[in-house]
């Protein structure tokens, strides 16, 4: 493994709940990363944003990883969940919310 993909692999077992997002939680660069912080948020899942503009290995390097194109993507204890869409249909179908319970991640105010 490369040292990108060491670094990608530590931060998605850092934390239950990690999203690969451009920008951070707290002003997200993209519509759809601004769409799942939104989600997240919503739910009160705790969760760690990293930002992948940071450097153009860790934008590259995530992609290979996980072997999905598109950015953002979110990991649930170390397994990756799905982008922008999966994430928004597993939320509106209710599937995300019983998905993170299962696992074992708290919702803060859930309701």
């Amino acid at each position: 493994m490369s040292a990108i993909s060491d670094y990608i692999d530590s931060q998605v077992k850092s934390s239950d709940v990690v999203l690969f997002m451009k920008g951070t939680p707290g002003f997200p660069q993209c519509g759809f990363s601004g769409q799942v912080v939104q989600i997240l948020d919503h739910i009160g899942a705790d969760y760690k944003g990293v930002n992948v503009l940071d450097s153009n290995e860790l934008r590259q390097g995530i992609k290979e990883y996980s072997n999905w194109p598109t950015i953002p993507q979110l990991y649930v204890k170390g397994e990756f969940v799905g982008g922008c869409d999966i994430v928004r249909e597993m939320f509106q179908s209710g599937e995300l919310q019983s998905f993170l319970t299962e696992k074992g991640v708290s919702l803060k105010g859930a309701a």
